[in-house]
């Protein structure tokens, strides 16, 4: 017979007590198995062993499971806002476990909670409902691009929103670069304005949008366009551009985030002089 400790980290590293007993490991074992240090009782009738991410543990002791943001962050998802504390699910019906140092925010959504961390597609549904359309749907468009998404669970995100939010899914692709993209076509998506996506412009390159047909658009994430070199490229590729007769605006995280209207003032200017030079 396996021990406790070998059992726990085969279910994966957490398990709960019943289902421990299920396996012929009595009460009296598992506290005896925590006395000598051999598995770890996180909160009455869960335990552990091995190694464990911290937001998870922490969730786990708060009595729910991680999800929203934290399970999106961990994944390597992109985030509009990072959040520091756990997000836990913790079921409609159950209550907080007092522990040391707790910082967690509290889901009280209906479902069946698992042990550890909710699964992608009920982290993004949860995310919606904490942090609004707008973050969803960049998060959506990133999990799909990483290919954390099967088309299955895809439809199983769609499902789970309500109707009138279904139309985010919809509009989703795969090669949204970044999540300022995801905003950024979202935004102009609401105000009518067609994009033509990661469109590759002989002479220049693949570009982020074109908006009739001569106004490119470019998100530029920090971690892309970062530094001189970067900055140099970046250059270059406008000079081509403009050559081929195209304007290209580009802008930063700090202006999609936080001063859109200035944004959306020069793409609709931009959008104008691009029609009268047609």
């Amino acid at each position: 017979m396996l021990s406790a400790s070998d059992t726990i980290i085969r279910l994966g590293g957490l398990a709960r007590g019943t289902h421990l007993q299920t396996l012929g490991f009595t009460r009296r074992a598992l506290s005896r198995a925590v006395q000598r240090g051999e598995i770890e009782r996180i909160r009455d009738g869960v335990f552990a062993c091995g190694r464990i991410d911290r937001e998870v543990r922490t969730a786990t002791a708060h009595g729910g499971a991680l999800t929203c943001a934290s399970v999106l962050q961990l994944l390597g998802v992109w985030v509009l806002l990072q959040v520091a504390v756990p997000h836990v699910w913790l079921g409609s019906n159950r209550h907080a476990h007092p522990h040391d140092g707790c910082e967690c925010v509290s889901h009280y959504y209906n479902g069946s909670v698992p042990l550890g961390m909710a699964p992608l597609e009920i982290a993004l549904v949860h995310f919606r409902r904490c942090a609004g359309d707008e973050a969803f749907f960049a998060a959506f468009e990133s999990a799909l691009r990483l290919g954390l998404l099967t088309t299955a669970a895809r439809a199983r995100v769609r499902t789970a929103i309500p109707a009138m939010a279904r139309w985010l899914v919809d509009l989703a692709r795969l090669d949204s670069d970044s999540g300022l993209e995801s905003l950024l076509r979202l935004r102009l998506h609401l105000l009518g304005i067609r994009l033509d996506c990661q469109v590759e412009v002989v002479g220049v390159g693949r570009v982020d949008f074109v908006v009739g047909g001569r106004l490119i658009l470019e998100a530029d994430g920090k971690e892309n366009h970062d530094g001189a070199t970067m900055r140099h490229k970046d250059l270059v590729r406008d000079a081509a551009a403009s050559a081929l007769g195209y304007e290209t605006l580009r802008f930063d995280y700090a202006q999609i985030i936080h001063d859109w209207p200035t944004v959306q003032a020069a793409i609709m200017a931009g959008l104008t002089r691009a029609r009268t030079h047609i």
